[in-house]
């Protein structure tokens, strides 16, 4: 039998100095981008926004914030759900993730360290922001291809950028011990609008296209993974995919797997444009604040949904 090959992702170079506005390159790519948020809800961004010291301070930062003992990660507790510490669960025992909330605004960031470290981290906190706010910039760029290749206007992609509030996960999947599950996270979707992943060497992230087959997804230097979540795929009316993704490791694997994740979240309620709305496309989803889909999510009834969005704000 020959070897299984997977289709691949699109991948977006975004270092390219000719990708600006109103250039043929840039209509292209918004359209590129929107193909693939439909068809896989994601793609890959090769951005050069995060040099190469941050990131690898951003990963010294992960090694230094899990180290810290127990009793100090379940300090981590925020009102929003899965915003705070996870971990020490049976059913991922591989995985730890720890949450900043407000991650590109100091306040948000200071907090967090000064939680973790009485005494202070001053490195963390800088480095954590910094980090945030590089790739809340790609977030940014990524809404205004995806609100331009729709045909929505400048206005309101800038009205959604400033309702827009971030926050960044360290993420955390150790490798499996010898008869241990390599099921370090099963299948979800998320919950954000979109989603930006970065990962360290390790691999294991897989997500399911719309036509039901799983990818495997691998990393260039410099790679960002842009994900839709279940709020981007309300507001689109269901045209954008919100993929499931797991992550499984390699039972052969040594080495610690680390992501660090920013999410977006609205402030302001999610609402599908009246643009998105005809008679060949009918109304799916009621308005809804971006934070009662996340509680939602944690009732009975969002824990056993198989389509939270019809289930929680469906027509």
């Amino acid at each position: 039998m020959g070897s299984i090959t997977f289709p691949k992702l699109l991948v977006v170079d975004f270092t390219n100095a000719n990708l600006k506005p109103g250039s043929s390159s840039w209509s292209t790519i918004c359209n590129d981008i929107r193909v693939a948020l439909e068809n896989h809800g994601c793609f890959i961004a090769l951005y050069d926004g995060v040099s190469p010291n941050l990131q690898e301070s951003v990963f010294l930062a992960a090694d230094e914030l899990f180290d810290l003992p127990i009793e100090m990660k379940i300090k981590n507790i925020v009102e929003k759900p899965y915003h705070g510490y996870v971990g020490q669960m049976p059913i991922v025992p591989l995985h730890e993730g720890l949450g900043i909330d407000y991650a590109t605004e100091l306040k948000g960031a200071q907090s967090f360290t000064d939680l973790m470290w009485p005494n202070g981290n001053q490195s963390f906190c800088e480095t954590s922001m910094l980090f945030s706010r590089a790739v809340a910039k790609l977030d940014h760029m990524v809404v205004k291809m995806l609100f331009e290749s729709y045909g929505l206007e400048k206005k309101d992609s800038d009205s959604h950028i400033d309702s827009t509030t971030y926050l960044l996960r360290y993420l955390k999947y150790r490798a499996p011990e010898m008869n241990e599950t390599t099921m370090a996270f099963p299948s979800h979707t998320d919950k954000s609008f979109l989603t930006i992943l970065h990962q360290n060497h390790i691999s294991g992230l897989e997500i399911k296209a719309r036509n039901e087959e799983w990818i495997t997804v691998e990393f260039p230097p410099k790679s960002f993974v842009v994900m839709a979540g279940d709020a981007c795929k309300a507001w689109s009316n269901n045209r954008v995919l919100s993929p499931n993704h797991k992550v499984t490791l390699d039972h052969k694997g040594k080495e610690t797997r680390y992501t660090i994740a920013l999410f977006s979240f609205l402030a302001k309620p999610v609402k599908v444009p009246d643009e998105f709305v005809d008679a060949e496309h009918p109304l799916q989803f009621k308005p809804f604040d971006h934070v009662d889909l996340l509680n939602f999510y944690i009732t009975e009834n969002g824990r056993k949904s198989q389509d939270i969005l019809k289930d929680f704000c469906g027509i």
